[in-house]
């Protein structure tokens, strides 16, 4: 069955679709390496086998965007595969799993993330403020442009409060060493009355290529040798989170991500399990 099916899918895909040649040669590749991998019948494929192929690749050194690709390959194939029958239901509809989760983006590991912290000079301003958005960028998950666009008012003794996408406001728990490092930086280092939290050199708000350029310059430093970005510490922040037991919908809440789909899933969380949950799982609590 599984040559049938993936020469039907090759002639769906090239025909009816019209991708690029290219496109459906990179589609075929990872199938076949899906396929021979498992080495069973495709209604009997789990998401464990999935799971078990991208792992294989990441462990082969294959790049984040490549296993990326994997996935959407092999999930674009079981929906062909359950619209036509061959099987009876799509396992890759529920693959948005903590475990599959990890093998996405580039993570650091804890002592990855304590080496980057510990890396910007604290007696400098700079460094102080690098300490400070490298902490706040960890202990919140936050986004980038989140971290650019906080006030000194928007920092409470036990939350921060955050302007995500589509200017929704939300309360996001933050831990001490990120409060002493916002502290420190604030006490030593700030004598103007910007409301901004993060300054620039010249003492206007800090913005997203600034943050990202000095992620990088630290990540250097600490000997960090993975693709590293601003967005890496709030993948890595989720992640800490999952692996130390925390429930998946209070991390949704964290991060930001309730769109109307997940507002529909996920129940509401409270700001006293949302401290709770933080105070509990994440390693700088």
């Amino acid at each position: 069955m599984p040559s049938a099916a993936l020469h039907d899918f090759i002639s769906y895909i090239a025909s009816e679709k019209g991708l690029a040649p290219n496109t459906v040669i990179s589609y075929q590749t990872d199938i076949e390496a899906f396929i021979k991998h498992t080495n069973k019948p495709l209604k009997d494929c789990s998401e464990d086998d999935i799971t078990s192929f991208l792992s294989k690749k990441r462990k082969a050194q294959a790049s984040t965007s490549t296993v990326a690709r994997n996935l959407v390959s092999i999930k674009v194939f079981f929906r062909f595969l359950k619209r036509e029958d061959y099987i009876d239901k799509d396992i890759t509809l529920l693959m948005a799993t903590p475990k599959l989760w990890q093998l996405i983006p580039e993570v650091l590991t804890p002592d990855e993330i304590n080496r980057l912290l510990a890396a910007p000079d604290t007696q400098s301003k700079i460094g102080a403020r690098d300490h400070a958005i490298l902490e706040t960028l960890y202990a919140t998950g936050s986004r980038v442009s989140e971290v650019c666009g906080l006030n000194i008012t928007d920092v409470g003794t036990e939350a921060i409060r955050v302007l995500g996408k589509g200017f929704k406001e939300r309360l996001v728990p933050i831990g001490v060493p990120a409060l002493r490092a916002i502290d420190h930086y604030l006490l030593h280092h700030r004598g103007d009355d910007n409301k901004a939290l993060f300054l620039s050199k010249k003492n206007q708000r800090i913005d997203r290529q600034a943050i990202w350029r000095r992620i990088k310059f630290y990540a250097k430093q600490a000997g960090i040798q993975k693709p590293i970005s601003p967005h890496t510490l709030r993948h890595s922040f989720a992640t800490h989170l999952l692996e130390n037991g925390a429930d998946l919908r209070i991390i949704q809440e964290m991060l930001g991500h309730a769109s109307v789909a997940t507002t529909d899933r996920y129940t509401h969380i409270s700001k006293d399990r949302l401290h709770s949950a933080f105070d509990a799982f994440h390693p700088r609590s």
